[in-house]
């Protein structure tokens, strides 16, 4: 049983992570790889919207997708972009990448050596790895403007999609500890952590939601 603190301290984890950036026209949307289809959905929508006249699907596998895509996340998200509609020569696709770092410096380096010029990404990830995903690209592509885009959904929802409330909060205090360990290791740019976020994540821990730690 997940008490009642422990959900209300989630759910300021899950809304400290949305960049709540307004959608505009960016010259590349990047689709980062992972179990969520959502993704590839969100992407695919900003290109029928007008918004990004190309997507990059980036993502190989990991011990929670290799069952479900194992021809890697990118091929599956592919796959999805053109079940709806997405003409085959806008998508491309990086399948090597197995962290977000490497997700946008293969993606950078993919669109480098195809001569498409980038001035703006529209950065689609998770929910709950909005801030990660931005503030990685923020110190591995500095020279690009970096739009935040995920799936609107509630915390609610996204329990449900998962089915596993227990991992989504593991997930939720992991997303926060990158944001705390890892601009030291120069992985990402600092995000300032506000104090009712870093006391919801230490209550977190204590209470042993901490599957998707990394270790130091």
């Amino acid at each position: 049983m997940i008490s009642a603190q422990a959900w209300s301290d989630a759910q300021l984890l899950w809304d400290f992570q949305q960049m709540r950036h307004e959608p505009r026209p960016c010259s590349v949307g990047i689709g980062l790889g992972s179990h969520d289809l959502g993704v590839a959905d969100v992407a695919v929508g900003a290109y029928q919207r007008g918004l990004v006249p190309l997507l990059v699907f980036t993502g190989a596998t990991s011990r929670t997708t290799r069952e479900r895509m194992p021809r890697g996340e990118a091929e599956h998200y592919r796959d999805r972009a053109l079940e709806l509609g997405v003409p085959e020569a806008v998508v491309f696709v990086e399948p090597r990448a197995r962290n977000t770092g490497e997700n946008i410096r293969f993606s950078r380096e993919l669109l480098a050596e195809r001569g498409v010029g980038v001035s703006s990404v529209l950065l689609v990830s998770k929910p709950y790895e909005e801030r990660r995903a931005y503030a990685t690209a923020r110190r591995l592509w500095p020279e690009v403007e970096v739009v935040s885009a995920s799936s609107a959904m509630t915390l609610a929802e996204y329990v449900d999609s998962i089915g596993d409330p227990r991992l989504v909060l593991d997930m939720l205090v992991g997303a926060v500890q990158r944001l705390i360990v890892y601009p030291g290791l120069g992985f990402m740019v600092e995000q300032e952590i506000p104090g009712p976020v870093a006391a919801a994540y230490e209550r977190l821990g204590d209470q042993g939601f901490t599957s998707r730690l990394v270790g130091l």
